[in-house]
């Protein structure tokens, strides 16, 4: 029997590269990110509801989300925040539910995992079988992103701020995989979970 596990993590944390590590190991990852990338495509529905409750000054001259804009913006409100939460979780959601059923038809005993930042936010936590948290230091994270994106370290913190903390996300945790010691470290925490969900599965 498939299992769907859930992943999560705040920025910087490195819950990306802990789903490479278990896609390396065979799960097949649902990435969240990249399913709200393709539902904000243009003249799709979320797009649609977006521009209208946003404005087309959030469009580039393509037509596209400007995204970076877009979140810069909803990360200063609670109020726009949440609207964009109500166009997109659901959406998000209904569609790794769909990829799971159908990798469940293809692969019955599969490992999935959903790489998912809003995973507790969106009460998609309630879906899954078990929760992954990853945590590292703050100022670990807050480098890794200003390293990674180029943004300010001001900008970094205003986002982590933002978001859940790490103390609240703990309490949804059935796993802890922990970031501060290096790739490797890391990777074997990562070996010793996916042979615990194999067997699970």
């Amino acid at each position: 029997m498939s299992i769907l596990i859930g992943l999560t993590g705040n920025i910087g944390s490195g819950k990306s590269l802990a789903a490479s590590y278990f896609k390396e190991l065979g799960a097949y990852i649902i990435d969240a990110d990249l399913i709200s990338r393709q539902l904000v495509a243009p003249h799709q529905p979320a797009w649609k509801e977006i521009v209208d409750k946003f404005g087309n000054e959030y469009l580039n001259p393509d037509k596209t989300l400007n995204r970076s804009k877009l979140a810069a913006e909803v990360f200063q409100s609670d109020k726009k925040r949440h609207a964009l939460e109500v166009i997109l979780h659901h959406r998000i959601i209904a569609e790794e539910k769909k990829i799971y059923s159908d990798h469940q038809k293809i692969s019955p005993e599969a490992v999935v995992i959903i790489d998912s930042a809003l995973l507790i936010e969106s009460k998609n936590y309630k879906n899954v079988a078990k929760v992954i948290i990853i945590q590292s230091a703050q100022e670990l994270q807050i480098q890794r992103v200003v390293n990674r994106d180029g943004e300010s370290r001001a900008s970094v913190k205003s986002r982590l701020k933002s978001q859940m903390s790490l103390e609240e996300k703990l309490n949804y945790a059935d796993y802890v995989l922990d970031n501060t010691s290096g790739r490797d470290l890391l990777k074997s925490q990562v070996h010793c979970l996916y042979s615990e969900f194999q067997s699970l599965a």
